[in-house]
C-alpha cells in the first residue's frame, strides 16, 4: 500500500531508492513531492548512516544528521540485492514500482540481474535513474569519484577560493546535491513522457556533467573569448581593480560593492551615512556618479575601499542592513546557520519545520518545502530507521510469512 501523500504531485507513485550519498537528494525530492520512496538498505544499514555530523556528537547509525537531512519522507526496508532471494524480492517490488533510483558503478545492476532491460520486461512503465560520477559511457565511466573530485573535474573548484591559494571547495557536499537535483528533473521529464504514452525510460545522470552545467558561463567564457575565470575570493576583478564584495563587520560579514556610474547614487547614500557619523573623510568629495573603474587609479580605489572597510567594522550586520534599507544602499548580510534559523523572512513564510523524532525523544528543525502552492500542503516526516518498514512491506504487501522473514533474516537476505 502506498504511504505517500495523496494531495502531492507524485502521489500515489512509488520509487525504489538504492542510492548512496551520491543520489540521496534525488530520492528526497521525489519523496517530498509525495512519492512513496522506499529506501532499500543492506541488512546492516546504509553506509551513509555512518556520515557525520551526528545527533549530540554520538556516532551511531541511527543518529546521522547527514542521513536525516537527505532521507526525509522515505520508508526503509533491508534487502541484500546481491543474493538470489534478494534479487527475486526486489523484482517483485519493481513490478509495481514507478521509479528505480541507483548510484552503483556502471554495469553493476547488469551483473546482479537487475538492469533496466530486465526490469522493463516485467514493468514497461518503469523509469530507472542512474547517478554515477561520469555517466554510463565514455573513457572515464569506470572511474570512481568523491564529491570533491566531481567538484574539481566539473570546474567549480578552479573558480572557488582566493587567487593566491590553491582551488577550494564548499565545505558541504555540492556535487552530489547538484546531480541529485538534475537526476530528479530527469525523472520528472521521463514521468511526463510516460504519462503521455505509457512508456518508461532510462535516465543516465553524470555528476561531472551536472557540475559543469551549474557553472555554464565559465566554459562559455573560455570557448568564446579564451578567458579563464579567475579565483577571486572576497573580491571581483574589474578593469584591473580588486573590487571587494564581502566585508567583515562588527559581528560577521556583509556583502557590498563600491558602485560608480548609474549606480553611483547607491555609493553616495552610504557616504552620506558615514559623513553623519564623521567617518567619510575625503569620500564626500568624490563624484560617485562619474566614477569609472577604468579611469580611477588603483591606489586611490584601494584607499576608498579601506575607508569603507573601517566603517563597516563599527556596525553590526543588523545595523548595517537596517540603515541600508532606509537609505537605499545595496548591502546584504552574509547569513550564518544561526541567522537562517532566526531569519524573520523565513519565519514569516513558515519555512522551518519541526519534525518529531520519537526514537530520540526530541524534535529537530528541518528546511521546508521546495516551493509553496495554492493547491498543495507539505509535510515532512523524519528519515526512517534501518528496516523500519520491513513488516509493512514484506508481510502486508508482499504477503511473506513471519517464518519466511525469520529465515531470510538469518540467511542475510534482509
Amino acid at each position: 500500500m502506498n504511504k505517500g501523500r495523496y494531495d502531492l504531485p507524485l502521489s500515489p507513485f512509488r520509487a525504489l531508492d538504492l542510492t548512496n550519498e551520491k543520489g540521496y537528494f534525488c530520492g528526497k525530492i521525489l519523496a517530498d513531492l509525495g512519492a512513496d520512496v522506499i529506501k532499500v538498505e543492506p541488512p546492516e544499514g546504509d553506509p551513509g548512516r555512518n556520515i557525520g555530523p551526528f545527533y549530540h556528537d554520538i556516532p551511531d547509525k541511527e543518529k546521522s544528521l547527514y542521513f536525516f537531512a537527505y532521507n526525509t519522507n522515505k520508508r526503509s526496508i533491508t534487502l541484500n540485492i546481491e543474493t538470489r532471494d534478494g534479487q527475486e524480492i526486489f523484482k517483485r517490488l519493481a513490478k509495481t514500482a514507478d521509479f528505480v533510483i541507483e548510484s552503483f558503478a556502471p554495469e553493476y545492476m547488469d551483473k546482479i540481474g537487475l538492469s533496466y532491460s530486465i526490469l522493463k520486461e516485467m514493468n514497461p512503465r518503469i523509469i530507472m535513474v542512474s547517478i554515477t560520477p561520469f555517466g554510463q559511457t565514455g573513457p572515464r565511466k569506470d572511474w570512481k569519484a568523491s564529491d570533491i573530485v566531481a567538484i574539481a573535474m566539473g570546474g567549480l573548484s578552479h573558480i572557488t577560493g582566493n587567487p593566491d591559494r590553491p582551488p577550494a571547495r564548499v565545505c558541504v557536499d555540492q556535487a552530489y546535491v547538484i546531480a541529485g537535483a538534475q537526476a530528479a528533473m530527469g525523472a520528472m521529464i521521463a514521468h511526463y513522457y510516460r504519462e503521455a504514452n505509457g512508456k518508461g525510460q532510462y535516465v543516465d545522470t553524470s555528476i561531472q556533467e551536472s557540475v559543469v552545467l551549474s557553472a555554464l558561463t565559465v566554459p562559455q567564457a573560455w570557448d568564446l573569448e579564451r578567458f579563464i575565470w579567475p579565483r577571486a575570493g572576497a573580491f571581483l576583478p574589474r578593469s584591473g581593480k580588486r573590487v571587494r564584495h564581502l566585508w567583515p563587520c562588527k559581528d560577521g560579514y556583509i556583502a557590498w560593492r563600491l558602485f560608480g556610474g548609474g549606480l553611483g547614487v547607491k555609493t553616495r547614500a552610504l557616504v552620506e551615512w558615514m559623513d553623519s557619523e564623521g567617518q567619510a573623510d575625503e569620500l564626500t568629495k568624490v563624484n560617485w556618479e562619474k566614477m569609472d573603474y577604468l579611469t580611477v587609479r588603483v591606489e586611490e580605489f584601494d584607499h576608498w575601499q579601506s575607508l569603507f572597510g573601517k566603517f563597516f567594522k563599527t556596525h553590526t550586520k543588523a545595523e548595517l542592513c537596517r540603515e541600508a534599507l532606509a537609505r537605499g544602499i545595496v548591502l546584504f548580510p552574509a547569513s550564518t546557520p544561526k541567522d537562517l534559523v532566526e531569519d524573520p523572512q523565513l519565519e514569516a513564510r513558515d519555512y522551518w519545520k519541526e519534525v518529531e523524532h520519537p526514537e530520540l525523544r526530541d524534535t529537530i528543525i528541518y528546511p521546508g518545502a521546495l516551493y509553496n502552492s495554492t493547491e498543495i500542503s507539505w509535510d515532512t516526516r523524519r528519515a526512517p530507521l534501518i528496516g523500519e518498514h520491513n513488516h509493512e512491506i514484506y508481510e502486508k504487501e508482499l504477503g511473506l510469512s513471519r517464518n519466511t522473514l525469520t529465515i531470510l533474516k538469518h540467511t542475510g537476505v534482509i
